[in-house]
Order: C-alpha cells, then structure tokens, then sequence
C-alpha cells in the first residue's frame, strides 16, 4: 500500500455549551477585536454572540450571502477595516463560513468558525467566491479557520427541513472520498464514519429535533466529512454543484441532496471497490439508491425541479460543467452530463450511465 497524508490545521473545541468559552478561547488565539459575521436571517443571533463576546466583539456584519458574491466580501472588507478588526468569527453555516475564508483569502484577516449548521466548510482548505454567475473555487490552507468551535445546542433551532438538507450536504463530501478510485485509506475512514454517523443522526433529528445526543452525532458527523473533504478529493459532484450555484444560484445544500446520489451512480462503475465500502457504511446494497431514498425517508428534495431549476437550464449547466476538464472516476462529457442532469431534474432513481 502506498499513500501520502497530511492534515490540515485544525483547532477544534466541541461539545454542548462549548460556545460560553469562545471569549476564552479567542484570548488563547491572541484576538480581541472580531468582526462578527452572519446572514440577515441570523442577525438576533449574531447580536446575542456580539453580547457573549463583550469588548471582543467590535462590530456585526449580517449581509454574509449564499456562494460568496464578490461584492459582498468588499462590503464586509470595508466594516472590518473601519472596525480594525483582528480577526472575524463566521457564526452560521456555509455563507458566513465562506466570507470568513474569502477575507483571509484576499485580506489576511484571520477567521473563526462558529458552525450553526452542517455544511462542513469550516473544515476544508476550499474557498469559493461568486462574480458575474460564475463561481470561482481553489484551495488554501491559509482559509482554514484558525478556530471552530462546535455547539450541538446551537443547532437546535435549525429547522428540520434544512436540517436534513444541510446534513447531506455533509454526507456528499464524504461520501465522495469513499466511493472513489483513488482511496486515502486515512481520509476514508474519516469519511466512512461520517457517512455512518450522518445516516443514524439524521433521522433522530428529523423526528426529534431537540434531541441533543441525535443533533451532536450529525454534527460529529459534519465535522468528519469536512474533514475527510478538506484531505481529500472532489470530482464532478462537487463541479455539478458549483456549476448550479454559482451559474443558477440554487441553494448549496438542496443542490448537494438531489445530485449526489446520481454522482454516485454514474461513478458506480469506475470506482466499484469504493462504491462497495460506501454501500457498507450505509448498512445496504446499493449505495446511490439508498442514498435517494434516504433523502425521500428526511422528506428532502430529490429532484432539481423541487429547488428552482427549469428544463431549459440543464444545457447551459452541462456545458459550463464541461468546459474544463474535470478529474473523476468515469469519463464526463457534456451529453454524459446533461443525461445525468436530466435524471436529477426529474427525479428519477439514480442509474448507471449508458457508455
């Protein structure tokens, strides 16, 4: 067996109530001036985080937007700059996440993380900025949160619909470093228990939303998947989503739900063996119809129509998908792809691809 692993810097503080030590931990970090940064819907939130953090905290920026639109980090470029801020703490999910990363990306601004929902990002290298319905990706360690904590409690307020979503946002970026060709066996066993973990939470807390063991164990799992995703790889699921998002601005996380289990199926193939094990960590058969029925049984969508998208939109998805070359187990071509995109807009079961 060969293979290489190095992981990237993580700093992590979890458990139930573990917020009430952010201002400790930032003193730690050496930080004392932290923009706060959330969505317009989280402003109350962010405002009782600002309260907790006292003469820490030295603004609130609350216009952080889903896939990072570039005007958007030039605006809270400008409040952190006015506020001399030394640091900014992302209390949300993946948009605040994401704005954190692109201010450390393009200003130096180191970020916190104060993850509210699944998305995971704020345990990738990846950013993502949004400019003229083109979403720009890349990696750098440089993004990586100089701290996260995680909070199972904060949660709890997370409705169940897009919590369901938002956890297999998670499982997608697992489920991607075990149904692969190219296996890092220490990646995928982070990814395989994420992928575990996500599958026996998710359900517990679509059916008991303030159960506190079932929301801890998605967040474990979360914490896991961006992990596994931050050491390890992407293919054409993740350039489908960034396709979709940043051309057709469809939510990140419902956009993750439908097309993952079609990625896994047209990938089913080329990457057997891996496909197998994520079957296995999903106590079935077949990985990417269980994976459908899976969201089907959390009551989330499984078809694009469900999240905006129209008919005419999937030639336009398929051929800026297309237009540079992607690395994945199975060839992708644009008429591979727009088929794919077809069974995903009408949510059929996820099938193998003709060849």
């Amino acid at each position: 067996m060969n293979f290489t692993y190095r992981s990237l810097p993580w700093n992590i503080v979890f458990g139930a109530g573990s917020v009430s030590h952010l201002p400790d931990e930032l003193h730690k970090a050496g930080f004392s001036r932290a923009l706060v940064l959330t969505t317009p819907e989280q402003r109350d939130q962010g405002e009782w985080l600002s309260n907790l953090l006292g003469d820490r905290a030295v603004g609130l920026f609350d216009q952080a937007r889903m896939h990072v639109p570039v005007d958007t980090v030039h605006a809270a470029w400008k409040e952190a700059r006015s506020a001399r801020a030394d640091c900014t703490v992302a209390f949300g999910g993946g948009s605040t996440t994401g704005l954190g990363k692109a201010l450390m990306l393009e200003h130096d601004l180191p970020n916190v993380a104060v993850p509210t929902s699944y998305a995971g990002s704020e345990m990738t290298n990846i950013w993502g900025t949004t400019q003229d319905r083109k979403k720009r990706t890349g990696r750098s360690d440089a993004v990586v949160p100089k701290l996260t904590v995680y909070d199972p409690e904060l949660t709890i307020s997370l409705p169940v619909a897009f919590s369901a979503a938002s956890g297999l946002n998670a499982m997608a970026q697992a489920a991607v470093n075990v149904a692969t060709n190219s296996l890092n066996p220490i990646v995928a066993l982070m990814a395989a228990e994420a992928v575990r973990a996500l599958h026996e939470g998710l359900p517990s807390v679509v059916k008991a939303p303030d159960d506190i063991h079932a929301r801890s164990l998605a967040l474990y799992g979360a914490c896991l998947a961006g992990a596994s995703l931050g050491t390890g790889t992407t293919g054409l699921h993740h350039r489908l989503c960034h396709t979709l998002g940043g051309t057709l601005n469809t939510p990140h996380a419902q956009t993750h739900t439908v097309l993952l289990p079609h990625s896994i199926a047209f990938n089913a193939v080329a990457a057997a063996s891996g496909t197998r094990r994520l079957a296995a960590a999903l106590s079935t058969d077949n990985a990417a119809v269980e994976l459908y029925e899976f969201a089907k049984r959390l009551s989330a969508p499984t078809s694009l129509q469900q999240i905006g998208v129209e008919e005419a939109d999937l030639d336009e998805a398929a051929r800026v998908a297309t237009e540079t070359p992607v690395a994945n187990p199975e060839p992708v071509s644009t008429n591979r792809v727009r088929w794919l995109l077809d069974n995903a807009y009408n949510g059929r079961t996820p099938e193998i691809p003709p060849p």
